[in-house]
C-alpha cells in the first residue's frame, strides 16, 4: 500500500490553531504556554495571540529525523513552568506519544492541546482539533514546497 500524506497549508494551520485557542479559551486564564519545538512553536504562538498569553516557554524533545524515529532526547527543558500547573502545553500533533509521554512526566499538572492527533497518542493529550490515521504522514507547511502530484489514483498503483 502506498503511503498515505495529509498536507497541511498555512491557511489551514493557522484556523485549525485558532480553533483550538477558541477550545481553549474556557479553560484560562494560563500562567503560560509552554511550545514543544519544533512542529508547536507556530501553533503556540497563535494560540497564546488569541488568547492574549504572553509568557511563553518552550521544551525540545528530539525523536525524529525527517521521517526515521530515535530514542527521545529532550534537549532544552521547561524553565519556568515547575510542574506544570496552570499552564498548557501546545504541539502540532500527537502521534504515537513519544515525546508526549516525556513532557507530560516532565509537567504532570499541565493542560495538553494539540492541533493534529494520531489514536495512539490520543489518550496522552486533553484536547487535539483534527484526527488523522496513524498510517498518514502529516506534511506541515515547513516542511514542504508547492510542486506537482500525482492524482491519488495513479499514486495508489
Amino acid at each position: 500500500m502506498a503511503q498515505k500524506y495529509f498536507t497541511v497549508t498555512w491557511d489551514q494551520l493557522h484556523r485549525d490553531s485558532k480553533l483550538l485557542a477558541w477550545r481553549l479559551l474556557e479553560r484560562g486564564p494560563w500562567a503560560g504556554i509552554v511550545a514543544i519545538t519544533r512542529g508547536g512553536l507556530i501553533p503556540a504562538a497563535i494560540i497564546a495571540r488569541e488568547l492574549e498569553c504572553r509568557v511563553i516557554e518552550t521544551v525540545s524533545v528530539v525523536t525524529y529525523d525527517e521521517e526515521k524515529k530515535g530514542e527521545p532526547r529532550v534537549v532544552k527543558a521547561p524553565v519556568a513552568a515547575g510542574d506544570g500547573t496552570g499552564w498548557l502545553i501546545v504541539d502540532d500533533l500527537v502521534d504515537t506519544g513519544t515525546t508526549s509521554r516525556v513532557v507530560r512526566s516532565m509537567l504532570p499538572g499541565a493542560y495538553f492541546a494539540t492541533v493534529y492527533a494520531k489514536p495512539a497518542g490520543q489518550p496522552l493529550v486533553d484536547t487535539f482539533i483534527t484526527e488523522v490515521t496513524q498510517d498518514t504522514w502529516i506534511l506541515f507547511p515547513w516542511d514542504t514546497e508547492a510542486q506537482f502530484i500525482a492524482p491519488i489514483a495513479k499514486a495508489s498503483k
